[in-house]
């Protein structure tokens, strides 16, 4: 099939020490019509020099530079210059699995879905498991991926970015941009309007992306108890407009509810817990390793 261009949008902020391994995975993907839009955010601390160095050696990269604004400006900044029939999100501390791109944009193809989802891989120093709440490939309609949801409203899989494929026309046709006031669970909001716009969804079984546990992410550092109250809100509030949309709502009240108690756990987010037997945890961590080469492998410990 001819290869459809993917605009591949990473913001960049102060990530330095696993900033080489994230780009030398994104260029080496197996899908190579790419343009990498490398959005710096006002680094302070050598990520900068980086992208630049990246731009200057493989001509699919460009750099965006702003003062620092935060993530969802930045993705802002990186959905204005895109050009690609697909659009594709990957965060500058994290890597993709070498066929991440090529496996999500034939999902799409032959499917004709709107919007791919695919498994993860959740990566601790060099301990890996594979996550994803639909563990099988399958076509959904819009209603039937918002009950999926309901059984897990407050999973990554759901609520990131980094796992999914989106049609830019579907993007620009509805003017959805991420809100630079929110920041938590800003992406769970974009994906809420995206999915009321999207036709049909396709899970892909195979992992599209290595999720780097560390400590120091934004939620654990910047919000206070009120914010993240507020926060949680306007996402529910949003979260409960979807399903009212879709006229899953009176059908489906105690379940779509059931996403406060789901958050209040989780924090917006997955559990991700580790596999249960010790037996399997080995297992997932020698498949993991065996389907990604060296410049993929985790590097020193992040929690």
């Amino acid at each position: 099939m001819e290869q459809p261009l993917v605009s591949l949008i990473v913001p960049v902020y102060n990530v330095a020490p696993w900033l080489e391994r994230c780009l030398d995975s994104v260029a080496a993907q197996s899908w190579e019509n790419l343009e990498i839009l490398l959005v710096d955010d006002g680094s302070t601390d050598g990520s900068a020099d980086l992208c630049a160095a990246w731009a200057a050696r493989d001509r699919r990269f460009r750099v965006l530079r702003q003062a620092n604004a935060g993530v969802s400006a930045a993705r802002n900044l990186g959905l204005s210059h895109a050009g690609g029939q697909y659009l594709q999100f990957v965060d500058g501390d994290d890597f993709l699995p070498p066929d991440a791109t090529e496996a999500l944009v034939r999902t799409a193809s032959s499917t004709g879905a709107d919007l791919v989802v695919g498994r993860f891989w959740r990566v601790a120093g060099s301990r890996a498991a594979l996550q994803g709440h639909i563990r099988e490939e399958r076509v959904l309609t819009r209603q039937d991926y918002a009950e999926e949801m309901l059984k897990a409203p407050a999973n990554f899989y759901y609520g990131v970015l980094w796992n999914k494929l989106y049609r830019r026309s579907l993007v620009e046709a509805g003017r959805l941009r991420f809100d630079p006031d929110v920041s938590w669970c800003e992406d769970f909001l974009f994906n809420l309007e995206y999915l009321r716009r999207a036709r049909l969804i396709a899970a892909c079984a195979r992992p599209v992306y290595c999720y780097v546990k560390r400590p120091g992410s934004l939620v654990s550092t910047q919000l206070t108890p009120a914010r993240t109250v507020e926060m949680k809100r306007e996402v529910f509030a949003a979260y409960k407009n979807l399903y009212q949309a879709l006229d899953l709502y009176e059908e489906k009240k105690l379940q779509v509810y059931g996403y406060l108690l789901s958050a209040a756990r989780d924090g917006g987010s997955i559990s991700l817990t580790r596999p249960r037997r010790r037996r399997r945890q080995g297992k997932v961590k020698e498949t993991f390793m065996s389907r990604s080469q060296s410049v993929h492998q985790p590097q020193g410990e992040v929690e």
